[in-house]
């Protein structure tokens, strides 16, 4: 029973951050069709962010505001990103992905030129250890499942009871009935960039809090941000958090009864068995044609 207690914990809140990892990739591709293939450069700018800013403020501080740093900069880098190369070549996908895939790399080599190459220990956004269902956790993750739902809340709320969110949603399903009816596409897929460069910054803190900060620690959760969303459906908010818990749970099993060395590789598989038996995925593309 103490076995099944633990498992169940950690599903529950590894599958709260692979939700919030993968949610802004979703977002971005739901209302713009765009597949954003720097989504894991912004988790590490990110978590770099708050690196800097724990720097300067010392102590207990430093840690949430490097949270909100961790939320403005990869916001503002998403949205420059927007303005100054996907928008002028926004027709034409092929050059978007190459745009998203070298600005990627680019974010990559400018942060190990910057800070390195080694792995970096990130503070715990608060330390010691609580217990849950008779399992003594680290309090840290017990902050970061709940702060990830809050968020992934927060975004439901703000996409469909919200007149920016009901814009979103309108120009998800036709960017030229939203035209008609008086809203600004533009502004909208700026909107969007921006929600989801912040989403994807605090993913990247409660990613690196968990292990360690590294140029390239982007890289694995941009492969799971993919086969996420294409298990739960491409550009579905909901199908992305189920998708999410689909794959917390196979990969917890994994490390648990096969081995540690295969952790990652069950999203892999359950990536290529949905293309092949159901490539639309679980939900469809609820936000996008």
């Amino acid at each position: 029973m103490a076995g099944l207690a633990n498992l169940a914990t950690q599903v529950l809140m590894l599958g709260a951050l692979y939700s919030l990892v993968a949610i802004g990739f979703t977002l971005i591709f739901g209302v713009g069709g765009v597949l954003n293939l720097a989504h894991g450069a912004i988790l590490t700018i990110g978590a770099y962010s708050a690196l800097a800013v724990g720097e300067i403020v010392a102590g207990p501080a430093g840690v949430w505001v490097g949270l909100v740093a961790a939320a403005v900069v990869p916001a503002g880098l998403s949205l420059a990103f927007y303005k100054g190369l996907i928008r002028p070549a926004r027709h034409n996908p092929v050059t978007v992905l190459i745009l998203t895939l070298v600005m990627g790399l680019i974010v990559e080599q400018v942060v190990l030129v910057v800070w390195g190459g080694q792995d970096i220990v990130v503070s715990s956004l608060i330390a010691g250890q609580t217990t849950v269902l008779g399992q003594q956790l680290q309090s840290n993750r017990i902050v970061v499942f709940v702060l990830s739902w809050v968020l992934i809340g927060a975004l439901f709320y703000f996409v469909n009871r919200t007149r920016t969110g009901q814009a979103i949603l309108a120009t998800s399903m036709s960017e030229k009935g939203a035209s008609l009816v008086g809203i600004d596409p533009d502004d909208v897929y700026s909107y969007t960039w921006i929600l989801a460069g912040a989403l994807a910054g605090i993913a990247g803190v409660f990613l690196a809090s968990f292990q360690t900060a590294s140029p390239f620690m982007g890289r694995s959760p941009l492969l799971l941000s993919f086969a996420i969303v294409v298990v739960g459906g491409l550009g579905s908010i909901r199908g992305s958090v189920i998708g999410a818990y689909l794959i917390s749970l196979l990969d917890t099993l994994t490390i648990e009864f096969v081995s540690t060395r295969l952790a990652g590789v069950s999203a892999l598989v359950v990536l290529v068995l949905v293309l092949l038996v159901k490539p639309e995925g679980l939900f469809g593309r609820e936000l996008a044609e």
